[in-house]
C-alpha cells in the first residue's frame, strides 16, 4: 500500500482516498462479480428490489459482463494487468504519502468502493496500524448519493464491526472550490494549447443519473451546474462555447439532460467540425472517459460529420490534480495535525 506503519508512531492519522471501483480482470466472471456488487447497491439502483433482482440476475448479469469486459480490454493497463483507474488511484495515494513523508503520524492509503482493495480492508489495516483518527476522501468533486453517500455507507458498515472505532471525518465535495476550478481551467488550457486545431465548442460532460433522484433531493445536478458556471467564468466563455452535458445513462428511465452522445451527434450534424470534451466529475481517467468519451463519442462525432475530436485528460495524478487532493486533505486535517 501507499505507506507502511512505523513501530514508533502513536496517535496516528489515516487518510483514505476512495474511488468508485474496478473489476480485477476483463474476463466474463471477473466482470460479473464487479457488476453484481456495483449494481446491487441500493444507492445506485433505486428500483423495486424484487423487480431489480430479476432483471439484474436473469438479464443484465448474463449479457453485460461480456460486453463491458470488451470495453475494459480496450483501455486495460496490460503492463500491470489492472484497470487504469486502479493505476491512477494508487499513484495518487503514493504521491500524497510522499507529500506527508516528513510527518510519521500520517498514514495514506487507498480503496475502491466496489472491487479491491475494499474500504473495509483498508480501514481495518489503518486501525491495526494505530490510526485513532481517519479522514475518508471520496474522490468525487460533486456529491451524489450514488457515489459519496455509498462510500460513507460502506465505511460506516465496516466501523460498526469494530470494538475500538477510530474517529472519522469525511471530506466534503469540492465542486466549487477555487483550487479545483483553477486546476480544471489550467489543465484544459494546457491541453488545448497543444492541439493542431481550435475547438468550435467544448463540452463539460458529467456522469448522468435518473431524473427522479434530484427530485428526491440529490444535489448532484446543481453541483455540476455550479462547476460548469465557475469554469466558464474562469475561462471567460459563455454557454455557446462551453456546454454542460450528461453521459453514461443506463436502463429505460429518463436521465439528466442533455445527453452527451446525442449532443455530440447533433453538433456534428449542425456543422461543428472541432470538438473538445472535458470530464470534470472524474478525478481519474477510467472506462467512462477513456472508452466512452475518447473512443465511443469520438466515433459518433466523426460519423455524423465532425472532423477533430479531443478528450481532455482528467486531473489524475498530475501536479494540478495532486494539488487539489493535497489541498482538500490538508484543509480537512485541520485540528488533527
Amino acid at each position: 500500500m501507499a505507506a507502511q506503519p512505523s513501530s514508533s508512531a502513536s496517535r496516528r492519522v489515516g487518510v483514505l482516498l476512495v474511488n468508485l471501483g474496478t473489476p480485477e480482470a476483463t474476463d466474463y466472471w471477473s466482470m460479473r462479480r464487479y457488476l453484481k456488487q456495483f449494481l446491487s447497491d441500493r444507492r445506485v439502483i433505486e428500483e423495486n428490489r424484487l423487480k431489480w433482482w430479476l432483471v439484474l440476475n436473469l438479464i443484465i448479469l448474463t449479457v453485460r459482463p461480456g460486453r463491458k469486459g470488451r470495453d475494459y480490454a480496450k483501455i486495460w493497463n496490460r503492463e500491470r494487468d489492472e484497470s487504469i483507474l486502479k493505476t491512477i488511484t494508487r499513484s495518487q495515494a503514493e504521491q500524497l504519502a510522499t507529500a506527508f513523508a516528513d510527518d510519521p503520524r500520517v498514514l495514506v492509503d487507498w480503496a475502491m468502493r466496489y472491487g479491491h482493495p475494499s474500504i473495509a480492508s483498508r480501514l481495518d489495516a489503518m486501525q491495526r496500524a494505530g490510526c485513532e483518527r481517519i479522514l475518508i476522501v471520496p474522490l468525487y468533486p460533486q456529491y451524489a448519493a450514488a457515489t459519496t453517500a455509498t462510500v460513507c455507507d460502506e465505511a460506516f458498515a465496516a466501523l460498526a464491526l469494530m470494538r475500538a472505532q477510530p474517529a472519522v471525518r469525511v471530506a466534503p465535495p469540492y465542486y466549487d472550490d477555487p483550487v479545483y476550478i483553477d486546476a480544471l481551467a489550467a489543465s484544459l488550457e494546457a491541453s488545448l494549447a497543444k492541439l493542431p486545431f481550435k475547438p468550435d465548442m467544448i463540452l463539460a460532460s458529467f456522469h448522468g443519473m435518473p431524473e427522479e433522484y434530484p427530485r428526491k433531493g440529490d444535489p448532484y445536478p446543481r453541483h455540476c451546474a455550479e462547476t460548469t458556471r465557475l469554469l466558464r467564468e474562469r475561462l471567460k466563455l459563455d454557454e455557446s462555447k462551453l456546454m454542460m452535458t450528461f453521459q453514461s445513462r443506463f436502463g429505460t428511465a429518463e436521465w439528466l439532460k442533455p445527453y452527451t452522445d446525442a449532443t455530440v451527434k447533433s453538433l456534428a450534424e449542425r456543422g461543428v467540425k472541432n470538438l473538445a470534451v472535458i470530464t470534470p466529475g472524474f478525478a481519474a481517467d477510467c472506462l467512462e472517459t477513456l472508452e466512452e468519451i475518447a473512443m465511443e463519442n469520438a466515433a459518433i462525432f466523426k460519423s455524423a460529420g465532425g472532423e477533430n475530436f479531443f478528450a481532455v485528460p482528467c486531473l489524475n495524478d498530475s501536479p494540478g490534480g495532486m494539488g487539489v487532493i493535497r489541498y482538500v486533505v490538508t484543509r480537512e486535517l485541520a485540528g488533527w495535525l
